[in-house]
This record gives structure tokens, C-alpha cells and sequence, in this order.
């Protein structure tokens, strides 16, 4: 049985899961909600993900949401290739990535993408200004770690890369946007502010498969 998965276009954290099972070549049904049509609050939905958010994998009468959760599933139950680490060591090292992906990129990136998308909040400039300070900063760590290495996190790519990646691509979309550029958010041009990013951007986006995780709607 196929695996299926509950995605929406533009969520960074389906984007993972995606990513993970292009890089492993794995088949699924692609189960895509519409967050205008509220798909992700359906009675149905609620059933897999009480929780109504994106993504879910159902992998037979087996349901996981949590987007490193299923990375790490997929990965423990298609070890090849490892995206978690071969050696504890690297194992420490890629999950450390991950945390500091999630505890200290999340966090501003979501006080630019909500004001900047939704219009919601761009009064607070101050607020925009120091959440996109702490990306600026986060940016320059990764870029550093990029000078002398390919991947984030050993010789490969790996969950680190993955769980990074799609928020770059949306900070970058953010910042992009007409009501970002009076707020001088200092991001753009990437190839510029941290070339070894945007160079390792260029790597992840040359995986096989790539091209269908993209979300439909940046098209």
C-alpha cells in the first residue's frame, strides 16, 4: 500500500517531508489541502490530525503527524540514504542543527511571514526589524558553517539541510514581497548578503525530485 500524504502547498514543514521522500525515492499519493477551502479543519481531516495542521503520512492503518517526526519514521523505516546520521556523533550533530533550525529561525521568520503575508501587524516595525536581526544572524552562522562544506552537517545531505531549506525559501519569498521592501529587512540579494548559501540552496534544489515539492502556488 502506497504511503499517502496530507500536505499544503507553502507549508515549510510539508516541504520537509516531501524533500525526505524525494531524496529516498518513495512513491505516495499526494494529498493536497486547501487552506482556503479549510480542508485542514474537515471532520475528516481531524480523524488523522486532531490537531488540523499539515503535514500527516498514513502509511497503511499507521497515521503520524509532525514534520520531523515523519522524517524520522521515514528514515528508520528506509534507511537508505541516512539523512539522520551514520555514526552517533553525526547523529548529536544533525539533530542539533534541527533544534537550532527550529528554536531560533521559526520563531522570527514567523513575526516576518505573518505581518508581510497577511498585512496582519506592520505597524510593529520595530518588532519586524528585530525578528529579521535574528534571521540576519542565523543566516550568517549557516553561511560560515557552508564556507568549507557542502552540507550543513557532514558529507552528504541530510535532515539538518531538510528542515532548514524550505524555511530559507520562505523567508526569501517573505522578503521578496512589495510590503517588505520599506522595511529594509537587509536579506536580499541572497547571492550577495551569504553566497555560500545561496550556493547550497542551488545544491538542494538539484536533488532528483526537487522540482515536485515546490509549492504549486510560488509557481
Amino acid at each position: 500500500m502506497a504511503l499517502e500524504l496530507y500536505w499544503g502547498s507553502g507549508s515549510p514543514f510539508s516541504w520537509r517531508v516531501m524533500l525526505t521522500l524525494e531524496l529516498k525515492r518513495l512513491p505516495y499519493e499526494s494529498k493536497l489541502l486547501e487552506f482556503s477551502k479549510e480542508d485542514h479543519k474537515s471532520y475528516e481531516y481531524l480523524k488523522l490530525n486532531p490537531r488540523g495542521k499539515v503535514p500527516t503520512l498514513k502509511d497503511g492503518d499507521f497515521v503520524l503527524y509532525e514534520s520531523l517526526a515523519i522524517m524520522a519514521y521515514l528514515d528508520r523505516k528506509y534507511p537508505d540514504p541516512p539523512i539522520f546520521g551514520e555514526t552517533p556523533q553525526e547523529t548529536g550533530r544533525i539533530w542539533r542543527s534541527i533544534s537550532e533550525t527550529d528554536s531560533y529561525v521559526i520563531p522570527p521568520g514567523t513575526k516576518l511571514v505573518i505581518p508581510i503575508f497577511f498585512g496582519k501587524g506592520l505597524e510593529k516595525t520595530n518588532e519586524i526589524q528585530e525578528a529579521a536581526s535574528a534571521i540576519r544572524e542565523e543566516l550568517k552562522r549557516a553561511d560560515t558553517a557552508l564556507a568549507d562544506s557542502d552540507w550543513l552537517v557532514g558529507a552528504r545531505v541530510s535532515a539538518a539541510d531538510i528542515a532548514l531549506l524550505p524555511l530559507i525559501q520562505l523567508i526569501l519569498r517573505v522578503a521578496s514581497k512589495d510590503a517588505a521592501k520599506p522595511l529594509k529587512l537587509g536579506l536580499l540579494p541572497l547571492d550577495q548578503s551569504y553566497p555560500n548559501i545561496a550556493a547550497w540552496v542551488k545544491r538542494v534544489e538539484a536533488i532528483p525530485g526537487y522540482e515536485r515539492t515546490y509549492p504549486p502556488h510560488w509557481k
